[in-house]
């Protein structure tokens, strides 16, 4: 929680500590190692603040040079690093974008270094921030690093619903949670399943047609056609009957 000033690739960074001290295997260590120069102190907060101030001003500069420049892309980000010595401009477009009369305008505005960064759309929401269809902020933009594939066919392994509105996040593409508990499904279908079973619940007979291992449930067919979802504890299989 201690905020600090730390030795990037990019120059001098303000930050905040994570995670504390701890031995890691070599193997795991990215060479090479930055260094934390110092806590931060009020100046440095005071310019940080400063820096935000920058960046909103910058953003409506470069807004107003894609424009001019009448470029097929969109502004997403304006980033000024600590030391002020670039100004980074995330955007989005559909492809390549010839944005070197752009550079150099932006760059003849500011008299600092620019950089021009384009991102995808699960980066964008990931800068962005929001709320997924959960409720909760964004994995992507609280807690996660780097993004990881996610395929349609963690969505089946889960017995989830394969409607594009249910499974994907804010960013268009599929929600990156889909890969949280997918590795516990596969364990769990590694065990004999219980699909097709013959079942009693409050007396009346049914087939289980779908398992929860996470819940612990079952859905259960009953020959009128009505489904249920059911703790396993409240069904017994029918051999346990007498006939």
């Amino acid at each position: 929680g201690v905020d600090v000033i730390v030795e990037t690739v990019r120059g001098l960074e303000y930050g905040t500590v994570m995670v504390g001290p701890k031995e890691l295997p070599e193997e795991e260590i990215t060479q090479p190692l930055k260094k934390v120069l110092r806590a931060a102190t009020e100046k440095d907060r005071e310019k940080l603040l400063e820096n935000k101030e920058k960046e909103k001003k910058a953003f409506e500069i470069g807004l107003e040079k894609i424009s001019q420049h009448n470029l097929a892309m969109k502004l997403i980000d304006v980033e000024y690093t600590f030391d002020r010595n670039k100004i980074i401009f995330y955007f989005t477009a559909d492809g390549r974008v010839d944005f070197r009369e752009l550079v150099r305008d932006l760059a003849s505005a500011f008299r600092v270094r620019i950089e021009l960064r384009q991102i995808g759309v699960r980066d964008e929401a990931k800068m962005l921030g929001g709320l997924g269809p959960c409720g909760r902020p964004l994995c992507c933009s609280t807690f996660l690093g780097d993004f990881e594939p996610v395929s349609i066919k963690m969505a089946k392994e889960q017995n989830l619903s394969l409607n594009p509105t249910k499974i994907s996040g804010i960013c268009g593409r599929l929600m990156c949670c889909l890969k949280f508990e997918c590795d516990q499904y596969k364990t769990g279908e590694q065990k004999e399943s219980a699909v097709g079973v013959t079942v009693m619940y409050q007396g009346r007979q049914g087939v289980i047609v779908a398992e929860n291992p996470e819940e612990e449930t079952v859905v259960v067919e009953f020959p009128d056609g009505e489904r249920l979802e059911l703790p396993i504890s409240e069904i017994s299989e029918v051999e346990d009957y007498p006939e």
